[in-house]
């Protein structure tokens, strides 16, 4: 059975102040801790794929490590700028990057591939935006307004109930984008 592949970012586990800043429904630092922990493992199963877009955990190593260990799913790790705890756990991740490039196979797309850049911030161009290129982020916790013309999306959990989101989900959502490409001829 091929596996899920899912995105996400900004879970910021054992942030009390994330609760306050980003107006998140939760009652303490622990509620918030095991509703996501909750939320993830409802989607995500064992062997499904996970690009992590970034600030997984403001907690202690220790504790980040539990968090993790809690965690279905392989997990990539694409670095916010809160990964300090993260990056002393490097065992629990397929790989830790600043950037990457990963290609889907999707018979719906041009190529038979959809190309997706991953970053943990917003960008307004990208290599291959131009192409249909997609540009998955997170940092901003839903505080920029998403741009219909542009084929870009915030993964981050507060944009997503407190879920990850899957590929087929951020497609839906690429769909209703009204994006063209620049180059193509005009009728």
């Amino acid at each position: 059975m091929k596996p899920n592949i899912f995105f996400t970012a900004d879970h910021h586990f054992g942030h009390a102040n994330i609760i306050k800043f980003s107006e998140r429904p939760f009652e303490s630092p622990e509620h918030m801790n095991e509703e996501l922990i909750k939320r993830w493992n409802e989607k995500i199963k064992e062997n499904d794929i996970v690009y992590h877009l970034g600030d997984v955990s403001l907690g202690k190593p220790d504790f980040t490590k539990e968090v993790l260990d809690q965690l279905n799913g392989k997990i990539h790790l694409i670095k916010g700028n809160h990964e300090y705890s993260a990056l002393r756990v490097p065992g629990r991740f397929e790989w830790i990057k600043d950037y990457d490039e990963i290609y889907i196979e999707d018979e719906e797309a041009k190529t038979g591939k959809q190309k997706i850049t991953l970053l943990h911030y917003s960008m307004r161009t990208w290599n291959g935006s131009h192409r249909g290129t997609w540009q998955l982020y997170g940092h901003s916790h839903g505080t920029l307004p998403d741009d219909e013309m542009s084929l870009s999306l915030d993964v981050g959990v507060d944009c997503h109930n407190f879920y990850p989101i899957s590929y087929e989900e951020v497609k839906e959502l690429m769909k209703k984008k009204r994006w063209e490409p620049p180059f193509a001829p005009r009728n």
